[in-house]
C-alpha cells in the first residue's frame, strides 16, 4: 500500500512544522491545501486564530499546529460537525499528536515512556503503527514501545491506544482514548442515523 503513496514537496515552513505539529490531517489526494485551510477556519471558530498548517511528503496527509490542546480541539470540533456538517468538506480524519520525535526506535520508545502515565494501572492498551516512506519494521516499534508500558495488552477492546504515526524521518506519538480521533464521514453517518426526537406538539397521548 505504501508503495503507492504520492510524494508532495513540502515548503521549508512545512518542514519545520513537521517537528512541532500536534494534529495529523487526512484528506483526499489533491485536496491537501483545501483541508488545511478548512482546519484553520474551523479551529478559528473555536478561538484559535494562530493555527499553522503544512504539507508532508505523503499525498493525503498534512499537519497542523494549534495553540489549543490537540485532544480538546478535536473534541471541540465534534459538536461543530453536528451543527454545521457542510463546513467539513475536505477533512476526512483528524488525529491528535502528543510528541514528535525522530523516526528511530529508541526515540519512539522514550516518547512512549514519557506518555505511559496516561494509561492508568487498571487500564489496558494496544499499539497501532502507521508507516509512510520509512523502512522501520512495525514489529520492532511495537516491541520497544510495549516494553515501556507496564500495563496489560488488550488487542480487541483496549482502554487506550498507543498511536505511532511515521512520516518519513519523524514519528508522531500519542496515547488516546476512544473518541479522540475525529473520522468525519463516520461521524456524519452516525449523526444521520441517530434517533430524532418527535416534537411534543406531534406526540399523541397514549
Amino acid at each position: 500500500m505504501f508503495g503507492h503513496c504520492v510524494r508532495l514537496v513540502p515548503r521549508s515552513g512545512s518542514t519545520s512544522l513537521l517537528k512541532i505539529f500536534n494534529i495529523l490531517i487526512s484528506s483526499a489526494r489533491g485536496s491537501e491545501r483545501e483541508a488545511n485551510a478548512e482546519l484553520r477556519y474551523l479551529l478559528g471558530e473555536l478561538g484559535d486564530s494562530r493555527v499553522t498548517t503544512g504539507l508532508t511528503s505523503v499525498s493525503g496527509l498534512t499537519v497542523a499546529n494549534t495553540s489549543m490542546d490537540a485532544v480538546a480541539a478535536i473534541h471541540g470540533l465534534r459538536p461543530l460537525l453536528g451543527e454545521k456538517p457542510w463546513q467539513f468538506r475536505y477533512i476526512l480524519k483528524l488525529k491528535p499528536i502528543m510528541r514528535v520525535v525522530p523516526a528511530q526506535a529508541d526515540a519512539v520508545s522514550d516518547a512512549v515512556s514519557d506518555l505511559a502515565s496516561r494509561i492508568s494501572i487498571d487500564e489496558t492498551f494496544r499499539i497501532s503503527v502507521q508507516k509512510r516512506h520509512n523502512d522501520l519494521q512495525s514489529r520492532e516499534l511495537i516491541d520497544v514501545a510495549a516494553k515501556r508500558v507496564p500495563r496489560k495488552v488488550n488487542l480487541q477492546n483496549p482502554s487506550k491506544v498507543v498511536l505511532i504515526e511515521i512520516l518519513d524521518e519523524v514519528a508522531g506519538i500519542s496515547i488516546i482514548s476512544d473518541g479522540d480521533i475525529l473520522a468525519v464521514e463516520a461521524e456524519k453517518r452516525r449523526l444521520l442515523n441517530r434517533p430524532r426526537e418527535v416534537p411534543s406538539v406531534l406526540r399523541q397521548d397514549a
